[in-house]
């Protein structure tokens, strides 16, 4: 109890640290900008403080074994992303008045980080253990695939089909859908794991499985398919196949799984790429981005070619908070791009130092996934490491100019009402996997020679008993 303890209290000054980093920030950036610091600044910060404080006294309550440090890097990453986004707020009003990017954003996000961190309570309080998650894998998949598929059915927004419009509401459901399916996943390859593991052929030293046992795969790329066919969303395309081939190398340890997997990819997205105009445009604004500034090019947006001009503006130590113009990327606060307005301010330096919080994050889910001994728990704490691994990727990628850009929102840090809220859940299942191993690690395990003595001791009585009668 003494070791649960005390890592609940490195929580509570983690969690500290982390809410006061996030207001000097905010602080440090208001003072650039207006020289003086706004009248939001206290109601962000006693906001902010007081999530982080109930989150924490959750998982104190629920969760007293947990991992001490996934949830400070929630809230510092969250804070972060508040900040931003009321900079951004404060620039695009001044440069952008009367126009598209004018409306304010860093109201609405606290909004959702309100919700956000009211049902992570739930889950936290409400989630017993994580292995109850897998009493509803098929309806988890079957209600995840329906969402997945519902916004082929509404109108596109800038091209691409990843809401669900009710009325003045909307929310993106890839979101959420990628929780169900790493539950699927994990559910499904804990029982289907000798099959894909042990049978195959070995060609040229790798080991391949059989042709039949390639079904499962196909499936997860056919609709991986169907989603960038007809929604056109590049990014949960690539997201939910490379969860499934990473999960899927973790329960065999086949890299002939990885292989086959890259080939369907390779094939899938080339063949997709080659006759959809929208994603075609993509790729030829990743292969040239400047061409924007070219009379009659195709290319239309001027986004990339602005990110890697703030990534440039910011160098190696950044501008400094409030002191750069990351306003001159479009939509910098509700996508990928506000990757881009860290990099010009806080430079190559402070992105490193950000990216090394989400590789941090997924390390100690994948450590909570070592130390289980239940499959469907060591493949949990895996995807969910994965997930948040890959959409980084996707979007650090797409920004930087490694891969297409995807329209991705950057967790915890861009705006978005889905994303906070699937976000903060995602947390919530690593600190429940995390609980789960902390016992194994904190609880000693009883002594055999001592449940052995108490057992023949009862047998003894049982028998005395049994020749009394």
């Amino acid at each position: 109890m003494e070791d649960a303890t005390r890592r609940r209290n490195t929580e509570l000054v983690l969690v500290v640290v982390a809410v006061l980093a996030s207001l000097f920030a905010e602080a440090d950036a208001e003072l650039a900008l207006n020289g003086s610091l706004g009248g939001g600044f206290a109601t962000t910060g006693l906001g902010l403080g007081a999530l982080a404080l109930l989150m924490h006294l959750a998982v104190r309550k629920w969760a007293k074994y947990a991992d001490p440090l996934i949830l400070p890097i929630a809230v510092l990453l969250s804070g972060l992303g508040l900040m931003m986004i009321h900079r951004l707020d404060s620039s695009y009003a001044k440069f952008w008045a009367g126009t598209q990017e004018a409306p304010p954003e860093a109201g609405s996000q606290m909004q959702w980080t309100v919700i956000a961190a009211v049902l992570f309570v739930g889950v936290i309080v409400f989630l017993k253990h994580h292995r109850s998650l897998q009493r509803y894998t098929y309806v988890t998949m079957a209600v995840s695939l329906v969402l997945q598929m519902a916004p082929a059915f509404f109108p596109g927004i800038y091209g691409a089909k990843r809401w669900i419009m009710i009325g003045p509401l909307s929310f993106e459901p890839d979101e959420f859908t990628k929780i169900g399916i790493i539950v699927f996943f994990a559910s499904y390859l804990m029982a289907n794991r000798d099959a894909l593991a042990l049978v195959g052929k070995k060609v040229w030293g790798i080991s391949f499985p059989r042709m039949r046992d390639l079904g499962p795969l196909l499936v997860i790329w056919a609709i991986s398919l169907l989603i960038l066919i007809f929604e056109v969303d590049l990014g949960t395309s690539l997201i939910i196949f490379g969860i499934f081939i990473v999960m899927l190398y973790v329960a065999t340890e086949r890299t002939g799984w990885v292989l086959i997997g890259l080939v369907l990819a390779v094939v899938g997205g080339g063949a997709v790429g080659a006759t959809s105009s929208h994603v075609g445009q993509r790729v030829t604004a990743w292969l040239h981005p400047m061409d924007v500034f070219r009379h009659g090019s195709n290319v239309t947006s001027d986004q990339a070619a602005q990110a890697l001009f703030a990534l440039g503006h910011g160098g190696f130590l950044g501008t400094g908070l409030g002191k750069g113009q990351p306003w001159l990327i479009g939509f910098a606060g509700r996508s990928d791009w506000i990757l881009g307005a860290f990099g010009e301010e806080l430079g190559t330096c402070g992105l490193m130092a950000m990216l090394l919080l989400y590789f941090l994050l997924a390390q100690r889910s994948w450590k909570s996934a070592i130390t289980l001994n239940d499959p469907f728990g060591k493949l949990l704490g895996t995807g969910l490491a994965v997930v948040l691994v890959l959409q980084v990727f996707v979007v650090a990628g797409g920004v930087i100019g490694l891969i297409p850009e995807t329209g991705k929102a950057l967790p915890f840090l861009a705006y978005g009402g889905s994303a906070t809220v699937a976000n903060w859940l995602v947390v919530a299942l690593m600190i429940k996997v995390s609980d789960a191993a902390g016992k194994i690690e904190l609880e000693p395990a009883p002594d055999p020679a001592e449940t052995m003595t108490v057992s023949t001791a009862e047998i003894r009585a049982h028998m005395a008993e049994n020749q009394g009668s």
